[in-house]
C-alpha cells in the first residue's frame, strides 16, 4: 500500500483515536488512560451500588416518643466513613504517582534522536525545516512530516502567530505551541503508515482546517524522499511550462518559494516538491490537478480567512501555472 492509499485508509478509520498507540511516546500515555479509566469506572460501580443498597435497605420504623424528634443516627456510620475515605486516599495517591512516574518516562527518547524537525505553526498550516549539521542536507516542507521507522524525531515547535497546539494522537501526546517560546517534544513510530495530527487548540476560524500528517517510512524509503527533496526543481523545457512559470513568478513568488527557481518567498509554504505531497492547504483537500486549479482560482472560498488571496488569473494563465506546478515532483 502506497502513501496516498494509506491517506485514505487512515482518514476512514478513526485517524485521531488515541486508544491504540503506535510507538514509545504514546505508549505508556495509552496504558495509563486505559488504567485511569477502569478506575473511574470501578469507582462508580462502587459508589452506585453502595447508594442503591442505602436507598433500598429496609429500616424498622420505631414511633417517636413524644417531644422527641424522628431523625435519629443509627451507631457503626462513622466506620464507612473513614473506611472510605481511606480507600479514596490510597487510590488517589496511587493514580498520582501512576501518572508521575508515565510524565517522567516519556520526558527524554530512549535513544538519541535520527533528526531535528522545526516546526513553525501559522493560521492554518504547518512550516517543517528539517535541520542537519550540514547545511546542504537542510530542507524546507510543509504539512507532512516524513520520519524513519523506529528512531525517535526532536520536533522544536514555535508559533508566528497565536497559540497552536501540536498533536499527533497515534504516536505520542499534544504539546501546546506558543508564541514567543520554543517548545521541545519527539515522537517515534514503531511501524509503517500515515498518522494524522491536528492543531489540538482553537487558534481562528479554519482552525478544524489545521490538520498535519507524520508519514513514518522504513530507513531506506525515508532516505529516499529525503534525498529527493534535497534536489533542485527541475520542470521541463517546454513552452507551455515556462509560461506557468513566468506566471507564477509574476503572480504567487513574493510568497512562495521554489528552490532552483527565483521564487524565494516565506509567507507561504515552500512548494519546490509539491507534487510529491498527498494533500493540498493542510490536509483540506486531496493534491489533484483540479483541486490545486480551485485551491489557487479562489482559496477564500474554500478557506475563509486564510493569508493566500484570491489571484485574478485568466484562464489559460491558470492552466499554464498548473502545469508548471505539476512538474515539482
Amino acid at each position: 500500500m502506497n502513501a496516498r492509499s494509506m491517506l485514505v485508509a487512515f482518514g476512514a478509520d478513526t485517524p485521531m483515536s488515541y486508544l491504540h498507540t503506535f510507538g514509545p511516546a504514546g505508549d505508556p500515555i495509552t496504558k495509563l488512560g486505559w488504567g485511569l479509566g477502569i478506575i473511574s469506572i470501578v469507582v462508580t460501580v462502587v459508589i452506585a451500588v453502595l447508594l442503591l443498597g442505602a436507598l433500598f435497605r429496609r429500616r424498622a420504623q420505631r414511633a417517636p416518643d413524644d417531644g422527641e424528634l424522628a431523625v435519629h443516627r443509627e451507631g457503626g456510620g462513622m466506620a464507612w466513613i473513614y473506611v472510605g475515605v481511606g480507600i479514596t486516599t490510597i487510590v488517589l495517591i496511587g493514580c498520582m504517582g501512576w501518572t508521575l512516574v508515565t510524565s517522567a518516562s516519556i520526558i527524554h527518547p530512549p535513544s538519541t534522536p535520527a533528526l531535528t524537525v522545526q516546526v513553525a505553526a501559522k493560521q492554518w498550516w504547518w512550516g517543517l525545516r528539517y535541520t542537519s549539521t550540514d547545511a546542504s542536507r537542510t530542507f524546507i516542507t510543509a504539512n507532512e512530516i516524513h520520519i524513519p521507522v523506529g528512531q525517535p524525531v526532536r520536533f522544536e515547535l514555535a508559533s508566528l502567530d497565536v497559540i497552536h497546539s501540536f498533536w499527533i494522537p497515534q504516536l505520542g501526546g499534544k504539546m501546546d505551541v506558543i508564541p514567543g517560546q520554543t517548545n521541545v517534544t519527539w515522537l517515534q513510530a514503531d511501524k509503517p503508515g500515515v498518522y494524522r495530527g491536528q492543531c489540538a487548540v482553537f487558534c481562528g476560524a479554519e482552525h478544524a482546517h489545521m490538520a498535519l500528517a507524520v508519514i513514518a517510512d522504513t530507513p531506506s524509503r525515508f532516505r529516499a524522499w529525503q534525498d529527493g527533496q534535497l534536489r533542485e526543481a527541475t520542470p521541463s523545457k517546454s513552452a507551455t511550462v515556462r509560461e506557468g512559470q513566468r506566471v507564477f513568478q509574476a503572480h504567487c513568488a513574493a510568497c512562495h518559494a521554489i528552490r532552483g527557481s527565483n521564487a524565494a518567498g516565506i509567507l507561504g509554504p515552500d512548494l519546490s516538491h509539491l507534487m510529491s505531497r498527498h494533500t493540498l492547504a493542510a490536509g483540506l483537500l486531496p493534491n489533484t490537478p483540479g483541486n490545486l486549479a480551485g485551491w489557487i482560482a479562489d482559496p477564500q472560498r474554500l478557506k475563509p480567512g486564510a493569508q493566500m488571496p484570491d489571484h485574478l488569473v485568466s484562464g489559460p494563465d491558470l492552466s499554464a501555472v498548473i502545469g508548471y506546478l505539476n512538474t515539482l515532483e
